[in-house]
């Protein structure tokens, strides 16, 4: 059964590895990137520093910190190794039939991927603690395409991104429990609900702010990779 499960993974993977499109290779590159999303994150601090005490903001600070740290750690310095599945990319067997785009490499081993994991934690806990539908879809789709990036671009089965995914939930919503406690301790008065806040507490405009800027940098994405055609053309 787990060689099957195996076969199977492959086969999807290389159905949605990769593409004949030189702009698409363009937009996955710059999705996966870390530096792309640093406006998202300077946004989202103010944010949560903006509707939340000091004291609460360093807790968010170091609860977000802390679901990152772990779910890297966990599946990079210990899963990886342990279970020792090689990436499509470094997989002897699978060189002559997948698209490394743009010659994208990374670590020996892929399971589980640290990008899915690291995408699903900071949505689970962002999610729970917004309580926003909207803004729980707008993260829900980043994380997702995140993860795809993974396997267009070569670099995860999509069984790393899943079980990945699935373990970055567990991190985040048991920090966002350990917020709720420690929280609680603190004895805040939550901010009077109406219809200018979430459910948690949140002004909507804030969080409309959080997703405009998301949709900003898909649409910076769209625009800039266009740089990356003229850059493998030339």
């Amino acid at each position: 059964m787990f060689s099957d499960l195996t076969a199977f993974d492959q086969r999807l993977m290389l159905a949605l590895n990769g593409s004949d499109s030189l702009y698409m290779d363009g937009v996955m590159r710059l999705f996966t990137g870390t530096w792309i999303w640093m406006p998202l994150a300077f946004v989202a601090l103010i944010v949560l520093l903006k509707n939340n005490s000091l004291r609460q903001f360093l807790l968010l600070a170091l609860m977000i910190a802390a679901t990152v740290y772990i779910c890297d750690r966990v599946t990079s310095g210990f899963i990886k190794p342990w279970v020792g599945r090689l990436r499509p990319c470094q997989d002897p067997a699978l060189l002559d039939q997948i698209d490394i785009v743009g010659g994208a490499r990374s670590g020996q081993f892929g399971f589980v991927s640290s990008h899915a994991a690291n995408s699903f934690g900071i949505f689970m806990f962002l999610a729970l603690l917004i309580r926003n539908s909207g803004f729980t879809v707008t993260m829900l789709v980043w994380a997702l395409v995140n993860c795809f990036s993974r396997i267009y671009l070569g670099l995860h089965y999509p069984g790393d991104v899943l079980c990945g995914a699935l373990f970055g939930m567990l991190v985040g919503g048991l920090m966002y429990v350990l917020y709720r406690l420690l929280n609680n301790r603190m004895r805040h008065s939550p901010q009077k609900i109406t219809d200018f806040y979430t459910s948690s507490g949140y002004l909507r405009d804030d969080i409309i702010s959080i997703r405009v800027t998301v949709y900003l940098t898909y649409l910076f994405i769209a625009l800039y990779a266009y740089v990356y055609i003229n850059r493998v053309l030339l």
